[in-house]
């Protein structure tokens, strides 16, 4: 698994405080910058304004499985993609990357529902708009295929 499989990315540069006792990034680190890349996408590629859009994204679900630990002065690279489309959810697959050597770090999931901001913040379906951006951008790219064997 690489970096290049996630169509959208975002830097996390880890702080002297993020290491915790056990002279490692701290878990929660992880789902901050999870949580920072997501934010990110929504309001530089999907053009969400938390104050005057009709929609926001609110976070129902999260999940992410260590492999490596980080440690300050680290600088995670965060890569996202698409993992559902649903009727008022999407989810999404992060990779967490080490920029120094690209070792990978964690894995994770995060799943988002779409609610109207102003009126009873229920679930409301996904904008067009939106699922036509996630579906044209944010899928995993086609592995390369597998050149055939010929003797």
């Amino acid at each position: 698994m690489t970096i290049d499989e996630y169509p959208f990315r975002r830097l996390y540069p880890t702080r002297w405080n993020d290491n915790d006792m056990f002279g490692h990034v701290n878990n929660t680190i992880y789902y901050s910058a999870m949580d920072n890349a997501s934010t990110y996408w929504f309001r530089e590629q999907a053009g969400l304004d938390p104050f005057s859009s009709h929609w926001i994204a609110v976070l129902v679900s999260s999940s992410c499985r260590f492999v490596e630990s980080a440690v300050w002065p680290d600088v995670i690279e965060v890569g996202m993609r698409s993992k559902h489309l649903g009727n008022t959810s999407l989810s999404w697959q992060f990779g967490l990357f080490r920029q120094s050597d690209g070792a990978l770090l964690a894995t994770g999931e995060f799943a988002h529902v779409i609610i109207d901001r102003e009126g009873a913040r229920r679930p409301i379906p996904l904008p067009e708009s939106l699922r036509a951006l996630v579906t044209s951008t944010m899928l995993a790219p086609a592995p390369e295929p597998t050149p055939a064997v010929t003797d």
